[in-house]
């Protein structure tokens, strides 16, 4: 018994001696990695030029996507294998909700214009964007791309936030799910540098401090490899100040910055999934989201054309999907469809098996796999995701056996199941 209490007494000292030790990488740990967001994730974000937004686009977009279902039904059922089941729930997802995510893009895809002119389309897609979040048709997640900040834009950018910014809350709240889009990022400092125009610009607008959040767009190869050799990326993560919520993939400049041909740039090619794969360790475990880019090969022209855009549409989406990128950019509205129908299949062919599993392992069944805890959060955050999209029902998820989704949230190790973001 006396050697017992020795025994006590020693790992009782000892844990208080390593707690003492380890207390400041405890705190560090804790603030560097605080785990997953909460609230659903878009499952894509549709970049528009400021000058073709209106207060109407979704509902323009969802009626064109829609349009080029019925214009090439049989194309689509071909690229689908013929999945009845699942166009229906691409047009059901059409109908309702045809953009998750909108960025009015201020940036590339709008172009470098005379000062008065880029001034006028950013105060009216702010004011465009306003009237459809008070008529209630604005998408759940929106936000600016501006001109990044290295040395010839940075003006620009910074003006055109302001200007955007100050129209948008002129009337109104800032909308919830708002983020900025900081393009072509080359340097831990420009990070540190919107942090700080984010703090002046919430003060002289009235927004509560840390309301404004970005994204950081890695499209150059300085963000993954700095001249030291370290991976910028996740220095920039934790420069961000918390107001980080997601690193997204920029196909063609970050392709082309590495010398790649025009004809092999691609969300495929080798250097595009080198930097992927450092993005995903740089931001596993901050809450900071990933997001792949786009494709530029658009379901356009004669039907051959159309139908092959569509197979490499739903493959890519695919391939990003069972990567780990559970977000991408869209271009176009007839790229809508197979964004969708790729989505729904990804979670609907897995849901059976991860429900299977799920029971198994909390109900303690023998399985043929044997999953670890941090699988189960993986598999409870794989039905979750399907949830958030509506690619299976809640109904569905009752139906096999599942916990309710509240549950299902927590053991997932979010703090919030499938609302959206505040």
């Amino acid at each position: 018994m006396q050697r017992r209490e020795r025994l006590d007494r020693l790992v009782g000292e000892l844990t208080d001696d390593l707690d003492a030790r380890l207390a400041a990488v405890d705190d560090a740990l804790a603030a560097n990695y605080p785990g997953e967001r909460p609230g659903r994730q878009p499952v894509h974000t549709l970049y528009v030029p400021a000058d073709r937004f209106h207060a109407d686009l979704v509902a323009e977009h969802g009626a064109a996507a829609l349009a080029a279902v019925d214009a090439h039904e049989d194309l689509l059922l071909g690229v689908l294998d013929d999945d009845r089941g699942l166009l229906a729930r691409v047009r059901d997802k059409l109908t309702r909700e045809p953009v998750e995510d909108l960025r009015i893009d201020l940036e590339d895809g709008y172009g470098t214009r005379a000062d008065d002119e880029e001034d006028h389309d950013a105060e009216r897609a702010a004011a465009e964007l306003r009237s459809a979040i008070d008529a209630g048709t604005a998408p759940s997640f929106t936000g600016i791309r501006v001109k990044g900040f290295e040395a010839p834009t940075r003006r620009r950018g910074v003006r055109t936030l302001t200007l955007f910014l100050a129209r948008l809350v002129a009337d109104g709240p800032l909308p919830g799910g708002f983020v900025v889009t900081l393009p072509k990022v080359t340097a831990v400092e420009q990070v540190e540098a919107l942090v700080h125009a984010a703090g002046r610009l919430e003060a002289a607008l009235g927004l509560d401090a840390g309301a404004l959040r970005f994204e950081i767009q890695v499209e150059t190869p300085q963000s993954i490899l700095g001249p030291d050799g370290t991976a910028l990326v996740a220095r920039m993560v934790h420069a961000s100040d918390g107001r980080c919520t997601g690193l997204h993939y920029g196909t063609y400049d970050y392709s082309a910055s590495c010398g790649i041909a025009a004809a092999h740039q691609s969300l495929e090619h080798p250097v595009a999934d080198h930097a992927k794969a450092v993005m995903q360790a740089a931001a596993a475990g901050t809450g900071v989201r990933l997001s792949d880019g786009s494709t530029n090969v658009l379901p356009v022209g004669e039907p051959d054309q159309v139908a092959a855009a569509w197979h490499n549409h739903l493959r890519l989406v695919r391939r990003s999907l069972e990567r780990g990128y559970y977000q991408g950019w869209d271009l176009h509205p007839a790229q809508l469809p197979t964004r969708y129908a790729a989505t729904f299949a990804f979670y609907r062919d897995g849901f059976p098996a991860a429900a299977a599993r799920l029971r198994a392992y909390l109900g303690q069944q023998n399985s043929a796999i044997l999953d670890e805890p941090a699988t189960a959060r993986a598999l409870a955050d794989f039905v979750l995701r399907g949830l958030d999209c509506g690619a299976v029902s809640p109904d569905e998820v009752k139906d096999a056996g599942l916990l309710d989704i509240h549950a299902l949230a927590g053991l997932a190790h979010r703090t919030s199941d499938t609302d959206e973001e505040d």
